[in-house]
């Protein structure tokens, strides 16, 4: 495991258990978050690095019950919480590093990914092999709960111009990792990036 997935690893890991009540308030935002993904009954959809698995819900309530909900995480505390909470009722929860995900090319409508691009690696790299797992056409959505004003706010720190989230450096990354952004929303309440996997 490289030193990468080792530190994310132990973050998660020691926040995992309190987790859900640090953030009681998140699921609205959410869910709001899944229906701009407009899924569709049957669809199937990955939440990129679940942790507890708070977008399982409402994946599932978007695709119903002949579509198919998958929550991978690296970090098997993340994914035990989710399991506690009874949220492995909505998806099928699984150990997974988003940068070689265990399945097969174009398999998948559309990728939930909540707070995850701060964690990822090798940003490119990462973003392609969830490109690889959506068919030409399934959409990407890069979401957290807070903007990102308000998460470095939170986080006592200031925004800077490398931000990978700043629209600027955003859209081309997404180009260059197989996606074309459609919307992009960084507000207080939430920060949503939209984007549709190119042929």
């Amino acid at each position: 495991m490289s030193d990468d997935h080792t530190h994310v690893q132990e973050f998660f890991t020691a926040r995992a258990a309190d987790w859900d009540s640090r953030f009681p308030d998140d699921g609205p935002a959410y869910a709001a978050a899944v229906a701009d993904l407009r899924l569709r009954e049957g669809d199937r959809v990955l939440d990129a690095g679940c942790g507890t698995g708070r977008a399982l819900p409402p994946l599932r309530a978007a695709v119903g019950p002949s579509g198919v909900v998958l929550g991978a995480d690296l970090t098997p505390a993340m994914l035990r919480a989710a399991a506690e909470a009874g949220r492995d009722r909505h998806g099928r929860l699984l150990l997974a590093d988003v940068s070689a995900l265990p399945l097969r090319s174009g398999s998948l409508d559309a990728v939930f990914a909540a707070g995850l691009i701060a964690h990822l690696p090798h940003p490119a790299d990462n973003l392609r092999e969830l490109a690889r797992g959506v068919r030409p056409g399934g959409t990407l959505a890069l979401f957290h709960p807070v903007g990102r004003a308000a998460l470095a706010a939170r986080q006592g720190r200031r925004i800077t111009p490398d931000d990978l989230r700043a629209e600027p450096n955003l859209r081309p990354l997404l180009a260059r990792s197989g996606w074309r952004m459609t919307s992009y929303v960084d507000e207080d309440a939430r920060f949503l990036a939209l984007a549709v996997r190119e042929g």
